[in-house]
């Protein structure tokens, strides 16, 4: 039963509604939607096709993009710790990249409920539109090293995209200031690995190698080294997962056909599977 009129619990009551309906009111300071500015995201999904299934298609490859804007920033944070000899800083970012990259793993699993005659449905309206273009994707793979000047060429129509994706280009990676920060620690490393063009892909060395084993022989000793040569084994991990449930994912839904890019689909995005980002980390396994 309700209060009667002169009933104190009845006026408490009456407040705690006046100063819950205050609360909700959000004329005049700043809301959820507005701090995280969903107008704009929640807006930003306009599909050329008729078909219903596009809506899945645009937002798979927008939160894609949105989770590697995050995994750059926690990237290029972690390359400066390395190389300011800050490693438990750069432990938590490189981490957070590798749980990036599982979320990135899971999304390809949504986009694989659509089936190849949904997808034949929207595919005249996509152009030449294709995710190898993806400025961000290509910046990801320079900072872990693995560099390409003709994967700059679909940039060039782009300045500013151009300009971001060449800084990545020509700096040097995560590896190449893990092995700076090795030498620095006393450890013997060839000067050709040190100090040398950074848009080059890297050659993988024995020297190195010996540098690594030297770290891993001697976990105790080098402690920070080793779990740094570690955070590297999980990141590349879990990079190769993306990539290959990416693989399996375009088979899936367009077979073999040529990608809307231009690349040979599926048989391009094997080619990738065979990169190897960080060599002596996972060739020295076999002498321990």
């Amino acid at each position: 039963m309700t209060g009667k009129p002169n009933d104190p619990s009845s006026h408490q009551g009456e407040h705690i509604v006046a100063q819950e309906g205050a609360q909700l009111d959000f004329s005049r300071s700043m809301s959820y939607g507005d701090y995280l500015q969903l107008g704009a995201i929640l807006n930003a999904q306009k599909p050329l096709s008729p078909d219903h299934n596009e809506m899945l298609f645009i937002i798979q490859h927008q939160t894609s993009e949105l989770w590697m804007k995050l995994m750059l920033h926690e990237l290029a944070a972690a390359i400066a710790a390395v190389a300011s000899d800050e490693l438990g800083t750069a432990f938590k970012m490189l981490a957070r990249v590798s749980r990036i990259m599982e979320q990135l793993v899971h999304a390809w699993d949504v986009l694989a409920t659509m089936t190849p005659p949904e997808y034949s449905a929207i595919r005249p309206y996509l152009g030449q539109s294709s995710g190898f273009q993806s400025a961000q994707y290509r910046c990801i793979e320079f900072a872990l090293g693995n560099k390409n000047a003709a994967m700059l060429k679909p940039h060039a129509h782009r300045p500013e995209l151009l300009a971001q994706v060449k800084q990545a280009y020509e700096s040097p990676s995560l590896y190449d200031v893990s092995l700076q920060l090795l030498a620095r620690r006393g450890l013997a490393l060839p000067p050709s690995h040190l100090q040398r063009d950074w848009t080059q892909p890297y050659a993988t060395s024995d020297e190195v190698e010996a540098a690594w084993l030297v770290v891993y022989r001697n976990p105790r000793e080098h402690w920070d080294l080793y779990q740094l040569g570690e955070e590297l084994a999980d990141l590349e991990d879990a990079f190769r997962l993306w990539r290959f449930r990416h693989v399996t994912t375009v088979e899936r839904i367009i077979g073999f056909k040529r990608g809307t890019g231009g690349t040979g689909g599926v048989s391009y995005l094997r080619k990738m599977l065979d990169v190897v980002l960080f060599p002596e980390i996972w060739r020295l396994r076999t002498q321990l």
